[in-house]
């Protein structure tokens, strides 16, 4: 599958943030993608991976040396920071809230599809803050999380894309997703990275005089 060509509609605005929901499979599918990234990213980039809820995440620490932005675990409360990937923490859904600016925030509501975090819950809340500014990536995983959030970022007019079934490790999860209603993009991996690259999200690339 050939990346897709953007449509106009697609570009009417900068991207500000990204949410990406993965679980089985997920940490090689975000080897491929988050290192991919360029440091001067003008966006904030959200992550579920469905972990063991009673263990430390070693997310931060695999990821931190391996990527050129800055990667930390989401904290409650913590104000949105561009070029920073988050992390959600292992038996706490994570959210983003409007507030006078967008911020962090950290729930222990029940699971959604026996998961917390959950990606419906990520996706649906930066959808409400973030509307056609927002990116949602769902990946590799064998269950149905993911594909309510994925619906909301698009009925929000964000951008939907979805790591193409076939080159899953596990393909329950992308095509639960795609099952749900039409999607902008179902691409590979490195097409995926392609994707970001192509859309205006770098820091040197916005208008003279614009701030973050």
């Amino acid at each position: 599958m050939t990346l897709q060509t953007l449509a106009p509609a697609l570009l009417k605005g900068p991207v500000e943030a990204i949410v990406i929901g993965a679980s089985a499979g997920g940490v090689e599918a975000l080897m491929a993608l988050l290192p991919a990234l360029p440091a001067g990213l003008a966006a904030a980039v959200f992550v579920v991976l469905h972990l063991p809820r009673d263990r430390p995440s070693l997310l931060v620490e695999i990821f931190r040396q391996r990527c050129a932005l800055r990667v930390t675990e989401a904290q409650d409360k913590e104000r949105v920071a561009n070029g920073t990937v988050y992390f959600a923490p292992p038996d706490y859904h994570l959210l983003v809230d409007a507030g006078p600016e967008p911020q962090l925030a950290l729930s222990v509501d029940e699971p959604v599809h026996y998961s917390r975090p959950s990606i419906d819950v990520l996706f649906e809340s930066a959808a409400d803050v973030y509307g056609d500014r927002l990116m949602g990536i769902v990946l590799t995983g064998g269950n149905q999380d993911g594909a309510a959030g994925l619906a909301s970022v698009r009925r929000a007019g964000g951008i939907t894309v979805v790591q193409d079934p076939a080159t899953a490790q596990v393909a329950l999860m992308p095509q639960s997703a795609l099952d749900t209603g039409p999607v902008d993009h179902v691409l590979p991996l490195p097409e995926m990275v392609a994707l970001l690259h192509k859309l205006n999200l770098q820091r040197d690339e916005q208008k003279p005089g614009e701030t973050q």
